[in-house]
C-alpha cells in the first residue's frame, strides 16, 4: 500500500539513533578520505563538540592554523558544512565528527547548538522549505510557454531519427563486412560513431557505441558479445524509429535509454525506505552514484541516481543500514525503478529486519519480468532469503580464486553465479565469512551475467530482538 503526503507511518522508531562506523565511512568520497576521517574520529583534536539529539553534530577540530575548523552535520540529510578549504564532500573533518559522534557516546553530548552551528542548521531549514515551496512554481515557469517547449522537442526528437538511422546504417555495414573486421578497425570507429550520436543529441545511443568499442578484442567470445550487444541497439533504434507505436510506459522507457531526460513526475510515496546499498561507478569523466531503497510499506524498491564530475563525488549520500521516513517521487517509464528524494521526516533510524526475500527462481523471474518492460536491462534488484554461499570450482592450477562461487538455495533446489565483476571485490570473502556455511539474506541486482551481492543479514532466531546489522558487500 502506498502512503500519500501527510499520511503518518505506523510504528516510527525512535529518532536521532548513532550511526555505526562502516555507515559513516561508507559516505567518504574516496579511500584517501577515509584514512584521513579514521586518523580524526578520536577526541583527541575536538573540542565543544555536541549534538541535538534529533540529527545534528558539532564540532571544533584543531587543524595546522590559530582557529580550529568549524565542522556541523545534519544526519537527517546528510548534510555538512566545515569552515576547511577541503572540496571533498564530505570533507575529512565531517567523517571525523561523525566518527566520534558514532563510537564515543559521550564525545558529542545532547546541548544546545552554538550560534555558528545554529546559523548554518536553521539557514538550512529555511533553504529546504523555500525549495518545497518554490518546487511547483519553478514546474510551471518551465512550461510557462508551452508552444516553445514543443518547437524545441520536436527539433531534438528530428535530430535523434536522423542520428538512429546512421546508426542502423553504420550496424548494416558492420555486419555486412564480417565482426572480424570490428577488431583491424581499432576503437576509432566506435569513437566517431558516438560522437556522430552525440552531434544527434542522443547521449544514450552514444554511450551504447562505445560499449561497442570496449567489447572489440575483450577476451575469448568477444564476437557473440559484441552481435548481443548490437541486437539490443538495432531494437533501441528501431523502438525509436516506431515510438508512436508503443505503449506509453514502453515508450517512455525507449525515451530514456535514448538519452531523453524528463524530471520526476509520479505521485509522491511516503514510507519508511530501508537504505540497503550504495556505490559510485565512473566512465573517466561522471561519477555515477547509485543508492538502493526498499520501502517497508509499499514494498517497491527504488534507485536514487547522482552524478559528479571527475574527480569529484556526488554529494547525495545515505548510511546504509538504516531506515528513513522520507517521501520519493518516481520517473515514468516501464519497469523503471529511478526516484527523487523529497522531504525527510526525521533522522535516520535502524532497520527492524532486512526486506523480505525469495529462492533462487524467483530472482530469475522477477529479472525475466522485468526484462520484458525493458530489454535494455543490465540487472533488475532482487532479495535472496535463506541462501548459502557456496565455490563451484576450487582455486587451482587454470582457476581463478572464487571462480565459479554462486548462492544457494537452503533446500538445494536452485542456485544463482555470482557476477564475474563480484568474484574479485572482498564483498565476498565477507559475504562468506557472514554465512559459516549457513543462510544468509542478500540483496543485489540479478542479471545476465549473474547475481552481484551487495548488502546481507544474517539469519537470526528472533527476528523481533533488536535491529538487523547490514553488511555492505561493496
Amino acid at each position: 500500500m502506498l502512503r500519500s503526503h501527510g499520511e503518518e507511518p505506523p510504528n516510527t522508531p525512535e529518532q536521532g539513533v548513532r550511526w555505526t562506523s562502516d555507515q559513516v565511512l561508507a559516505l567518504a568520497p574516496d579511500d584517501a578520505s577515509r584514512k584521513a576521517g579514521n586518523k580524526l574520529g578520536a577526541s583527541g583534536p575536538w573540542s565543544g563538540a555536541g549534538s541535538s539529539g534529533s540529527g545534528a553534530v558539532w564540532g571544533l577540530c584543531k587543524g595546522s592554523g590559530s582557529k580550529p575548523y568549524r565542522t556541523v552535520v545534519d544526519t537527517t540529510g546528510p548534510a555538512y558544512k566545515c569552515s576547511c578549504p577541503s572540496r571533498k564532500f564530505p570533507c575529512k573533518h565531517a567523517l571525523g565528527l561523525l566518527l566520534l559522534w558514532a563510537a564515543e557516546e559521550d564525545a558529542a553530548p545532547v546541548a544546545g547548538a552554538p550560534d555558528w552551528a545554529a546559523e548554518w542548521l536553521e539557514g538550512r531549514k529555511r533553504a529546504t522549505d523555500k525549495e518545497q515551496r518554490d518546487a511547483g512554481a519553478g514546474q510551471s515557469a518551465k512550461t510557462s510557454d508551452p508552444e516553445a517547449a514543443r518547437r524545441r522537442a520536436e527539433r531534438r526528437s528530428a535530430r535523434i531519427t536522423a542520428g538512429a538511422a546512421e546508426l542502423e546504417q553504420r550496424l548494416t555495414d558492420l555486419l555486412r563486412g564480417g565482426l572480424a573486421a570490428a577488431e583491424q578497425r581499432g576503437y576509432g570507429l566506435w569513437e566517431e560513431t558516438a560522437a556522430r550520436m552525440v552531434d544527434a543529441q542522443a547521449p544514450g545511443l552514444a554511450g551504447r557505441v562505445r560499449e561497442l568499442g570496449a567489447i572489440v578484442g575483450s577476451g575469448p567470445g568477444w564476437p557473440v558479445r559484441l552481435l548481443e550487444e548490437c541486437a539490443l541497439i538495432h531494437l533501441l533504434d528501431e523502438a525509436w524509429l516506431g515510438l508512436e507505436k508503443l505503449p506509453d510506459p514502453l515508450a517512455a522507457t525507449v525515451r530514456t535509454r535514448v538519452g531523453l531526460t524528463s524530471p520526476a513526475e509520479g505521485p509522491p510515496v511516503r514510507d519508511d525506505w530501508l537504505i540497503l546499498a550504495q556505490y559510485d561507478s565512473s566512465d573517466g569523466k561522471i561519477t555515477t552514484r547509485r543508492i538502493w531503497l526498499y520501502g517497508r510499506g509499499s514494498a517497491r524498491t527504488a534507485l536514487l541516481l547522482s552524478f559528479g564530475a571527475a574527480g569529484r563525488s556526488p554529494q547525495q549520500a545515505l548510511p546504509v543500514g538504516l531506515m528513513i521516513d522520507a517521501e520519493l517521487t518516481p520517473y515514468a517509464g516501464a519497469g523503471q525503478l529511478r526516484a527523487d528524494l523529497g522531504e525527510q521526516f526525521g533522522a535516520p533510524v535502524p532497520i527492524g529486519s532486512p526486506p523480505p526475500g525469495g529462492p533462487a527462481v524467483a530472482a530469475l523471474d522477477a529479472y525475466g519480468k522485468a526484462l520484458r518492460d525493458d530489454p535494455w536491462l543490465d540487472a533488475w534488484p532482487v532479495t535472496l532469503s535463506d541462501v548459502i554461499p557456496s565455490p563451484g570450482a576450487s582455486p587451482g592450477r587454470g582457476t581463478q580464486a572464487g571462480q565459479g562461487w554462486q548462492l544457494a538455495d537452503s533446500d538445494g533446489d536452485s542456485a544463482l553465479p555470482i557476477a564475474p565483476g563480484a568474484l574479485s571485490r572482498p564483498g565476498l570473502w565477507k559475504l562468506v565469512a557472514l554465512s559459516g556455511g549457513g543462510p544468509v539474506t542478500v540483496f543485489g541486482e540479478c542479471g545476465h551475467q549473474g547475481f552481484t551481492p551487495l548488502a546481507a543479514w544474517a539469519a537470526r532466531s528472533d527476528e523481533a530482538a533488536g535491529a538487523a546489522e547490514t553488511i555492505p558487500l561493496i
